[in-house]
């Protein structure tokens, strides 16, 4: 018997209960549950159309009942379908058959079975399911979680907006920024990630075998099917692609996802940096007492959650990536080779949502310690020569780059040896006397300003 202990993988293993939000998208249950879901709302539509003279319009009752069915639909029920898959060996017909025997119990339906699954495809209904699956998920699981880290990022760069800290280029002493400001960098950019996300449409088609209407047009040689079914398809809130294959494309599938990893992205480097200002002393994490950080050295309290969220995006990332490369290319009409990968987006979405949680959940560990910062600061006056230098430029004051490189490239300087430089420069008296004032700690430019305003 399956458990969580002996799952393959661990996103139905060990991270079994971050991804019960999920579930409802990308399970195989949620999967038989959306295509139910097309099947009943394509069976609808044909019956609201005059043109389908044989199949008369469904009485609000017979419209809420089916609705119902979707609403209703179990695992029980999708059990009793793979049962029937087993023998059919093909996952939507045993849909079309379950649905079949079951509704043969409703007198109004009775004489619309077989407009059950009428004129499509298996890609028909597949796509479409698909589509909502990620157009819903994005919006009630991923996005949320997304913008609530958004959210915390924010409230930091807002409390440590004014909270001097050194700046690294290269691993090295840099010009000093803020705490505040460098955490609204990544604001910034999470929300841009978040609306390239938002921006992609998913497409759907309804066009039969190879997308060109054939079984449509027989049976109705007069009717406008086009249009009929560009309307169905935009009914369930997608956007209408009018020239495929067998399959739609993909396209927009491959957008979202390319989306998903460029945000992705900024949420790794964003754990590294925290990674390493942890390393730094920037950051203390606070302890929760009866955790253990390393089985050997008492003392340890490790960034394990920055460290998961970055193994998670790197799964991520790499599914993803595939997925955007594989599923818009497909030979001629139509291989299955899309079929199969594109089970596995809620697998990328899973350990996208592990990341985006495990970031959280370190994010909510986290305190800054303003004296080991200030240590820093205090311990690189040589990152004043800019200033310096920069006030020199203004004045005219010949090859000041080139005097300071002299004195400070590769050497630590003090405040003494700084304000004795300082005061024998050949430069206005208000202009020596606001370089002998700054400190690295107040030579932050508008970074304050800049994190408050996020």
């Amino acid at each position: 018997m399956a458990s969580a202990l002996t799952a393959l993988s661990p996103l139905d293993g060990r991270y079994a209960g971050s991804m019960d939000a999920l579930r409802p998208y990308f399970s195989e249950y949620a999967l038989i549950r959306y295509r139910v879901r097309v099947e009943l709302a394509w069976l609808v539509a044909l019956a609201a159309e005059p043109a389908i003279a044989e199949l008369k319009p469904f009485s609000r009752q017979s419209v809420r009942a089916l609705k119902a069915l979707v609403a209703n639909f179990s695992e029980s029920d999708a059990g009793k379908i793979k049962t029937i898959e087993a023998r059919t060996n093909h996952d939507v017909k045993a849909i079309e058959y379950w649905l079949k025997a079951g509704l043969g119990k409703n007198r109004e339906v009775q004489g619309a079975l077989e407009f059950i699954h009428f004129a499509a495809t298996s890609e028909d209904i597949n796509n479409l399911s698909y589509a909502l699956m990620l157009a819903e998920s994005r919006e009630r699981v991923m996005l949320p979680r997304l913008d609530e880290l958004v959210a915390v990022l924010r409230e930091g760069a807002h409390r440590h907006a004014a909270l001097a800290m050194l700046s690294r280029t290269h691993g090295q002493p840099a010009s000093p920024t803020t705490l505040g400001k460098e955490l609204a960098n990544f604001v910034h950019r999470l929300r841009r990630a978040r609306t390239r996300i938002t921006a992609v449409p998913l497409l759907g088609k309804m066009n039969g075998a190879v997308g060109g209407y054939h079984a449509h047009a027989i049976a109705y040689p007069n009717f406008d099917w086009e249009r009929f079914c560009g309307r169905f398809v935009q009914s369930l809130g997608l956007e209408f692609n009018p020239y495929t294959t067998q399959i739609e494309p993909h396209d927009s599938y491959a957008e979202l996802f390319d989306a998903y990893a460029a945000a992705n992205a900024v949420l790794l480097d964003l754990d590294r940096d925290l990674w390493g200002y942890i390393s730094l002393g920037y950051f203390r994490q606070r302890t929760i007492k009866g955790e253990v950080g390393s089985s050997t050295m008492p003392h340890k309290v490790n960034p394990i959650d920055f460290e998961n969220s970055e193994g998670n995006i790197g799964i991520a990332n790499a599914l993803l990536r595939h997925l955007s490369d594989k599923l818009p290319v497909s030979r001629w009409q139509r291989d299955l080779s899309d079929s199969t990968a594109l089970r596995n987006a809620g697998c990328a979405l899973g350990h996208s949502l592990l990341g985006y949680t495990s970031c959280l959940r370190g994010l909510g560990k986290l305190e800054a310690d303003p004296r080991r910062i200030a240590e820093d600061l205090e311990a690189n006056w040589e990152v004043l020569t800019e200033a310096v230098q920069q006030v020199m430029r203004r004045h005219g004051v010949a090859g000041g780059y080139e005097k300071l490189k002299a004195l400070a490239r590769g050497r630590k300087l003090d405040a003494k040896q700084l304000s004795t430089l300082i005061r024998g420069l050949p430069i206005p008296a208000e202009a020596k006397k606001r370089l002998l004032a700054l400190k690295p700690s107040s030579y932050t430019g508008l970074a304050a300003r800049l994190a408050k305003r996020i």
